[in-house]
């Protein structure tokens, strides 16, 4: 029992933080009616849904088979890096930062081991982070935070997307420099292509794989696409797209997703991450029960309304940028400042971004020895970044 208190104590950290935060300040502010106004039903209602679509995703092996068709086209060393780091990258956009690195950093660290370049790992997994966590800042369902800023914010999609693209899109060219400039265009070790993409997936993940798809009808990992399942998860997601924007009511999202899931995959209820939205409810009670506090407010509001971009990036460094999103947002409504803030906040430290700790964690269950390793070339790559999108960011400000 008190290793598994631990255990969930480590995994849901900022979870425990939070009901701790909303439990204190509970006794602040006695519960009344103004509790029910408190929690921001629309982002709980589009993150629970979009959650389950990505699980369906997920228990189909659609990212994995995507990765290794990419995979038969590298025949170069530096592609082979490309390649990695545009999956965390493009699939973040729409699937989020942290379902992209659990899905394929794994996968990555397997790729690097048949390519014989085991000793570029660390940095690749580095890359591959900052790939995630700078191409899930583009779109509102690329982060969490960001579906929460969008739908209280009532930012159009497209000036979403105005305000976030630059970033995005000076990432992506640091990125490509970084890899052509370190990594060499020699042959790659590993034939790919001449493996094709049955034998790449049983090399990968037939041996050692613990935790394969459960509708999987034959022998290798993911094969079949899932079938129809695939098709009805791309309508849902489209869906979900949809409702983010506007185009659908949200009752008739939620009507959908849940029927859908019902029908085609039950247990996808169990293996969605309950934890984040549950966070999010957490911060929800405590912040708005302190917003109530008017020297606590008036404090906090003089503070964030100066600078909110610098104290949103600043904050998120030692918080992360998921509770900087929901602390910030109570007592500062420059929402354009506050989307760039907590998006480029999630670079920096290891703990700017919650979705960099699941590369932290593959290095470490993987290379032990080479945890600290990670650390020093993790923290310096994520500050230049940082430096160079912040810089970015004072000029187009």
């Amino acid at each position: 029992m008190r290793k598994w208190i631990v255990k969930e104590l480590k995994n849901d950290t900022i979870l425990v933080v939070a009901t701790i935060l909303a439990i204190i300040s509970c006794f602040i502010v006695p519960p009344d009616r103004q509790y029910l106004g408190y929690i921001h039903l629309n982002t709980i209602s589009q993150l629970v849904c979009l959650m389950l679509v990505v699980c369906g995703f997920q228990r189909i092996g659609v990212f994995h088979i995507i990765g290794t068709k990419l995979l038969e086209h590298v025949h170069t060393e530096s592609a082979l890096i490309i390649s990695l780091v545009s999956l965390t990258f493009f699939s973040a956009i729409f699937i989020t930062n942290d379902v992209s690195l659990v899905t394929f950093i794994p996968f990555a660290i397997s790729v690097l081991v048949m390519a014989k370049m085991e000793d570029k790992t660390v940095l690749v997994v580095t890359l591959m982070t900052i790939g995630a966590n700078t191409g899930s800042m583009l779109t509102p369902v690329g982060n969490a935070h960001n579906l929460y800023l969008k739908s209280v914010s009532k930012m159009p999609t497209s000036e979403f997307l105005e305000v976030m693209g630059p970033f995005s899109f000076a990432s992506a060219i640091l990125l490509l420099v970084v890899i052509l400039v370190v990594f060499r265009r020699r042959s790659s070790q590993a034939d790919f292509a001449g493996l094709g993409r049955k034998g790449i997936e049983q090399s990968l993940f037939a041996p050692q794989s613990e935790q394969k798809p459960d509708e999987v009808r034959v022998i290798n990992y993911g094969a079949g696409y899932g079938g129809w399942r695939s098709i009805v998860y791309v309508v849902l997601f489209l869906i979900c797209i949809f409702t983010v924007s506007g185009s659908i009511p949200l009752w008739l999202m939620c009507v959908l997703v849940f029927g859908a899931f019902l029908i085609c995959d039950r247990r996808a209820f169990l293996k969605v991450d309950w934890s984040l939205p549950l966070t999010f409810i957490m911060f929800f009670i405590f912040i708005g029960n302190m917003r109530r506090v008017p020297e606590f407010s008036n404090f906090v509001a003089s503070i964030v309304n100066q600078h909110p971009m610098e104290v949103a990036v600043a904050s998120s460094q030692v918080i992360s940028n998921v509770p900087t999103s929901i602390l910030l947002s109570g007592f500062c409504s420059q929402w354009r400042e506050l989307i760039i803030g907590t998006n480029l906040g999630g670079l920096g430290t290891l703990i700017a971004s919650m979705a960099s700790l699941i590369s932290y964690q593959q290095i470490a269950r993987k290379y032990p020895d080479k945890k600290g390793r990670y650390l020093l070339v993790y923290t310096v790559t994520n500050v230049l970044f940082l430096a160079v999108l912040l810089g970015l960011a004072l000029i187009i400000n």
